[in-house]
């Protein structure tokens, strides 16, 4: 079965590429480090920027700055 999955990481064992289990296991596994998947990032970064920080914090922070960028 073909899942869609926004995140270049093929190689994580995570990916929906390497088992049958849709973004589950991805998901799982960053909730339980308190984090967001690194792939939703990618609704709030500028061109070239880069994901350091994972965590919920920083997910709500860049949500903010991309509303004020956007002028919202």
């Amino acid at each position: 079965m073909d899942h869609f999955c926004p995140c270049r990481n093929t190689a994580c064992r995570c990916h929906p590429s390497n088992h049958d289990q849709g973004c589950s296991l991805c998901i799982e596994k960053e909730l339980r480090k308190r984090e967001i998947p690194s792939c939703f990032f990618d609704l709030v970064l500028r061109p070239g920027e880069t994901v350091e920080d994972c965590s919920m914090e920083a997910f709500a922070r860049r949500v903010l700055e991309a509303q004020r960028d956007a002028g919202l």
